[in-house]
């Protein structure tokens, strides 16, 4: 298990790199013919979008095949298959169709994990140990900033999108050969009566409504500044060198791994799975608002608001952890993809629908990006309205 669960989470370092790549690549993405920013938006829209959309039969999967299976297959087939269509690409139908592809191949890696935890290990370090994943698989973040930009440089965009459709595939097939299948889990009630569970019963559960709204938007801002608009902001608003660009994702992908790693114990520390989860993305809205009052400030103090709208919105271990809580063993799979469906979801429909607020504000300067942290800010002040209500639950 730990051979295997060591080549699982390399899949998710791939995925953290792939959701967060195009904020270095647009420079080169938009050099091809009919690529704009608003297509871009797009692009990494749809790939959060397929990433959603595809958690409710991988949680079925992950029930009724295991995680072995489900994460090898799509990671193999659509994670390096995407990367290759990417590499091939001529315009932006192509490059939608890649991010979908690639989307759907990342979909699997991190809720196999989360799912091998929730059926070994004991519930109270099920937020430790999701928090953990994260934040290893954030150095994919890491790679996606200025490693790849030096990697584009030195190689080309297409030479480097190549490689890693190589490695990729190289990634899902030793998942296949090394990760072991576990036991099936019975399809039966919590106590043991034999009713069957479905996604119905965990919708209809009351203490889930007023968490899966701050997970819906919860990850976007961080998740959608830094996988886009970190790079076409610093650009135009300061005239930021693609050097420069790379540094300052680099900084803020390190300040998302911090957070991950920061809110990973917090429920133990406070003695509760839902305060920590407030108030850390309350100071994430407050950075997100300074950012609105001052859209074209001094550029090292843009960069750290930015490190900090990242550092606090890396709460997803936290919250799934709090949503987990009110799952019941059967429904394991398909509970903590529902929870991962309404993260990745909000954020694919928030960055695209950021797309049309940038274009609306006049898709150029400090006004069009006043406009777009302020879309962030408001999304995330409305989840946290909704979040307040919730129920605690101690770890």
């Amino acid at each position: 298990m730990k051979a295997g669960f060591v080549f699982l989470v390399l899949g998710y370092v791939l995925s953290q790199f792939y959701r967060a790549f195009l904020a270095v690549l647009a420079p080169e993405l938009q050099a091809l013919p009919g690529v704009g920013a608003e297509d871009l938006a797009r692009a990494s829209g749809l790939w959060f979008l397929v990433f959603a959309l595809a958690q409710i039969p991988i949680g079925v999967a992950l029930d009724q095949v295991g995680p072995r299976l489900t994460s090898a297959v799509l990671l193999g087939i659509g994670g390096a298959g995407g990367a290759a269509v990417l590499a091939l690409a001529q315009g932006p139908m192509a490059i939608n169709l890649a991010m979908m592809l690639i989307g759907l191949g990342c979909a699997p890696v991190l809720m196999a994990s989360y799912y091998i935890f929730a059926r070994v290990y004991p519930p109270a370090v099920f937020g430790t140990l999701a928090g953990l994943v994260i934040g290893i698989g954030s150095i994919g973040n890491i790679v996606s900033a200025l490693p790849l930009a030096w990697a584009v440089t030195a190689f080309g965009w297409r030479e480097t999108i190549w490689a890693l459709a190589v490695i990729t595939l190289a990634v899902a097939t030793a998942i296949a050969l090394v990760l072991p299948d576990l036991p099936r889990q019975p399809d039966s009630g919590a106590e043991g009566t034999g009713a069957r569970g479905s996604l119905l019963d965990l919708l209809r559960m009351r203490a889930l409504w007023f968490v899966l709204p701050m997970l819906l938007v919860a990850y976007a801002p961080s998740a959608g500044l830094r996988g886009l608009w970190v790079g076409p902001y610093l650009e135009e608003v300061f005239g930021a060198l693609p050097t420069d660009i790379g540094q300052a994702t680099l900084v803020m992908g390190l300040a998302m791994i911090a957070g991950s790693f920061a809110y990973g114990p917090l429920d133990r520390l406070l003695g509760s799975r839902k305060w920590g989860v407030f108030g850390g993305n309350l100071l994430g809205l407050c950075c997100l608002v300074v950012l609105v009052l001052r859209p074209a400030g001094d550029y090292w103090g843009s960069v750290a608001l930015l490190a900090a709208v990242g550092f606090f919105g890396a709460s997803f271990p936290a919250i799934m952890a709090h949503g987990r809580s009110f799952v019941p063993p059967h429904l394991l799979g398909r509970g903590v993809t529902l929870l991962n469906l309404f993260s990745i979801g909000g954020v694919g429909l928030l960055q695209m629908v950021s797309g049309r607020v940038h274009a609306a504000a006049g898709g150029a300067g400090s006004g069009a990006y006043q406009a777009l942290f302020l879309f962030f800010a408001a999304a995330l002040a409305t989840g946290l309205v909704i979040y307040f209500f919730s129920e605690d639950r101690r770890p």
